[in-house]
């Protein structure tokens, strides 16, 4: 069996929990079948059962079209070059809705099944206008007719099963719940310290990490806003950049510079670190916190869990399928307004609810090693790579022509 992957990120172009999945999926699967992926990118490379090729995203550059279709419009040119070449697979599988028209030229062309994994919906992300403006309608719509055309999907979480169903118009059996995973033997604690002494944080300190992109979707302001109701001794690590638009780079900049006016503690690394530099910081971190607003799974939790770090994370989506409340960490309510959905009704006190959480949690040091303890051994348990592919795998034989 042969299976082509498409998607928009892959390494070294990987900055979201999307291409973190693609990445160990391919691996782990090349090791069961021959796989191939297609990317956005210049990648190249040929192993016994792993290909990897890049397509130019600014292949055509669109120099006078709106700079927020210009997005949508380079995707769909990537898409149809991604179809270009032959395809002799037995499956094509997608992942984001960059990746999901080349899908569905490939079914449509090519007469090949298609498997779609819903990292996340369009429907459920409605701040995606301020970074793609009216193309977020075309993305809505690309995503609306892969999914409903796709021969098998994969939710990566209950949660998001539940959301595909009540979204599209697809029959519940082609809809199977596998959960995203992680590399345990890479994902482990590390005494090495490096990467701390590069960012002057202090290892005599306890701190609170963040990682992830500057997205509403990941929650980042509410937590930059909790800051002043963590205890003052608590050193803050936000590990953020590649934000979504200049606008939300700017609130970022501008909340966190406000922050620092009152608080010296403070670090924020503005870029995407390496694995071994994160490995490095979820190792020595206190609390990783989570403050999500909408997260079909949240692999980041599971990054932190594996390398023995107590989680505090908002109860929302995946996340409350991966972190067991006052096992393996925190769970912070949240309450949603009903006209905006996935903003707080009440910000402040989401805000403090997080650093309470946060405090709690360091301030009782047996509380936070337990939670480290069975965070780890929860991932060992639940999340492992190798099973999730042999998952795959038996969807994909249910497939095969």
């Amino acid at each position: 069996m042969k299976t082509l992957f498409y998607t928009r990120e892959f390494p070294p172009y990987v900055y979201g929990g999307a291409g973190v999945h693609v990445e160990y999926l391919a691996a782990e699967l090349s090791k069961l079948m021959d796989v191939e992926v297609r990317c956005f990118g210049d990648q190249n490379s040929k192993d016994p059962s792993l290909t990897v090729k890049g397509f130019p995203y600014d292949n055509a550059t669109f120099e006078n079209a709106d700079d927020k279709l210009k997005a949508v419009f380079q995707t769909l040119s990537t898409g149809l070059h991604m179809n270009a070449d032959a395809i002799d697979a037995d499956i094509v599988h997608c992942h984001t809705w960059y990746a999901h028209f080349a899908g569905i030229v490939a079914k449509l062309c090519y007469g090949i099944p298609l498997v779609i994994t819903t990292h996340s919906l369009e429907p459920l992300r409605p701040w995606k206008r301020e970074q793609l403006g009216r193309g977020y309608d075309a993305s809505s719509w690309i995503e609306k007719t892969a999914i409903e055309m796709a021969d098998a999907l994969i939710a990566v979480s209950e949660e998001t099963k539940e959301d595909v169903l009540k979204h599209f118009n697809v029959d519940e059996s082609k809809v199977k719940v596998i959960y995203n995973g992680i590399n345990l033997q890479e994902y482990v604690t590390t005494a090495e310290t490096s990467t701390l002494d590069v960012y002057n944080i202090d290892k005599t300190k306890p701190y609170v990490l963040f990682v992830g992109r500057i997205t509403r979707q990941k929650g980042i302001i509410h937590l930059v806003n909790a800051i002043k109701y963590i205890d003052s001794d608590t050193q803050v690590v936000l590990c953020a950049g590649a934000p979504d638009t200049k606008e939300i780079g700017l609130e970022m900049e501008n909340a966190v510079n406000e922050v620092k006016k009152t608080r010296k503690n403070v670090i924020w690394i503005d870029k995407m670190v390496t694995k071994k530099e994160v490995i490095q910081l979820y190792s020595h971190a206190d609390v990783f916190c989570c403050p999500s607003i909408y997260e079909p799974f949240g692999i980041i939790n599971i990054e932190a869990m594996a390398c023995d770090t107590a989680v505090v994370a908002s109860a929302v989506g995946g996340i409350k399928e991966v972190v067991v409340h006052g096992e393996t960490g925190l769970l912070i309510p949240v309450e949603q307004q009903k006209s905006a959905p996935f903003e707080p009704v009440n910000p402040d006190k989401f805000a403090r609810d997080l650093a309470e959480g946060i405090n709690k949690v360091i301030n009782n040091p047996t509380l936070k090693n337990s939670m480290a303890k069975k965070g780890r051994k929860r991932v060992e348990d639940y999340f492992d790579w190798i099973s999730i592919a042999r998952q795959v795998e038996e969807l994909y034989k249910t497939l095969k022509k």
